[in-house]
């Protein structure tokens, strides 16, 4: 790789993106800066920008900005470029699509595209009963979904949700969430009838699995009761929460509760799903079987797509009109769903992800045996996680995180922030990652720990 600042000139965007980190500007550079000036006259400050470094192109595992400076992505557009960034079967598709048809509306004139999405969705989601889909725009719209035919089927009205949960910005997600600030901060009046109860959080409060379920259910039954719930929403893996991972036997405890007291169980599975974790869903590594499951980010290789897929008789409760939208399952997004999921099968990539876990916790842990401030490595596939704490309590340290990530973007490293208290570094590299980049950028991020 280059790790040296040069005068650049006008980078060759016709040349294949390689795949080496290369520092070639300050971070962010001179058209970067350019173009964020432009941005902030236009563009809401709600609307924030984490490294103010403007992407021209990407392929693999590299992102380039307009300057010319080549990143190691390790976070993959938050979970979505899961098999690479512009993977050529997905631009294929993509582009082969865009030459017949770009849209119709599926409610009012269907195509084949979308039922072979629904199809590789029933057959790669847990559980082996029928199962159907709806298709639709966006994670939170995947979960607004859900919750409204869990609602439809039962006839209740109550969502439960977890501590330190994350499932959207929409008005009802806002709800849902853990943490409200800065997601809710100014917006209310919120969703009523939602319902926040504790999870297992195995590094904090050191319960087992069954102990962690009864806590859980002891707390909704006290508090809304099963008489009026009509679903409870779990991250098999939490994302945002900073990939908590719960202890085992806790995800079917819960399941079980569920199924007996008429309960739906929805596995909110849009960050952890779609082979992230070495399986095609997270929930297949806890031995649980939802009953609806909702997928986005990395279904469509970079296009926006969402779905909530799950037991037929609970996707038939709703009545005709009363699921779909303008947009959900276009026809371009789906062409490109097909193709990620024969990629995934084609290209082996579920034992991607357990490469990727091998590499990333072996080198973490290193990391963590020379800096006490890294408190838990945890996390499955390419899904991983390190919380940095105040050595030798638990306390959350998200200074350290802050100036991690900086100090490696300016080495060419994206890393995401993650965790309720700031205090978490995520690690979601794409797929097609080497093991090469991984060493590279742990190195810069043993850089960045030494540094503190």
């Amino acid at each position: 790789m280059t790790d040296t600042t040069v005068a650049t000139g006008t980078p060759d965007t016709s040349a294949p993106v390689t795949q080496e980190r290369r520092v070639v500007t300050a971070i962010p550079g001179p058209k970067s800066q350019e173009l964020h000036a432009r941005r902030l006259e236009v563009v809401p400050v709600g609307v924030t920008a984490a490294l103010p470094v403007y992407i021209e192109r990407a392929h693999g595992a590299i992102v380039v900005d307009v300057d010319g400076n080549q990143f190691i992505d390790l976070g993959a557009g938050i979970g979505v470029t899961t098999i690479g960034h512009t993977n050529d079967a997905v631009v294929a598709a993509a582009t082969t699509q865009l030459d017949s048809v770009i849209h119709t509306l599926f409610t009012i004139t269907p195509y084949e595209s979308y039922v072979r999405v629904a199809e590789l969705l029933a057959a790669h989601t847990p559980g082996d009963f029928a199962k159907k889909t709806v298709l639709v725009n966006s994670g939170a719209e995947a979960v607004e979904n859900g919750v409204k035919i869990a609602r439809k089927y039962t006839g209740k009205n109550g969502v439960a949700v977890l501590d330190h949960a994350y499932h959207g910005r929409t008005n009802l997600t806002m709800a849902m969430n853990f943490k409200a600030a800065p997601y809710a901060t100014g917006f209310g009046p919120l969703a009523g009838d939602v319902y926040r109860a504790p999870n297992s959080y195995p590094f904090h409060d050191g319960l087992s699995g069954s102990e962690a379920a009864r806590r859980t259910i002891s707390y909704l039954e006290k508090t809304v009761g099963a008489d009026d719930l009509a679903c409870l929403v779990v991250e098999p893996i939490q994302g945002e929460g900073g990939f908590v991972v719960p202890a085992e036997g806790y995800l079917p405890a819960l399941q079980e509760w569920c199924t007996a007291n008429g309960v739906v169980m929805i596995a909110d599975e849009i960050q952890s799903g779609m082979a992230r974790t070495g399986a095609y869903f997270a929930s297949e590594h806890f031995g649980w079987v939802p009953d609806l499951v909702l997928s986005a980010k990395g279904i469509a290789g970079g296009l926006p797509l969402a779905g909530v897929t799950g037991r037929a008789e609970i996707m038939d409760a709703a009545q005709p009109g009363g699921l779909g939208g303008t947009f959900g399952g276009n026809p371009v997004a789906c062409a490109a769903a097909v193709a990620v999921f024969e990629q995934i099968e084609s290209q082996g990539l579920l034992a991607e992800g357990k490469r990727i876990e091998s590499a990333l916790v072996t080198g973490l842990r290193d990391l963590q045996a020379k800096y006490p401030v890294i408190g838990d490595v945890r996390g499955i596939g390419a899904m991983i996680a390190i919380e940095l704490i105040v050595p030798g309590t638990h306390e959350p340290d998200a200074a350290a995180v802050t100036a991690v990530a900086a100090y490696a973007a300016q080495k060419g490293v994206l890393l995401l922030t993650a965790g309720t208290y700031g205090n978490v570094l995520r690690f979601l590299p794409s797929l097609a990652i080497s093991d090469e980049l991984i060493a590279e950028a742990l190195g810069v991020i043993d850089e960045a720990f030494a540094s503190l």
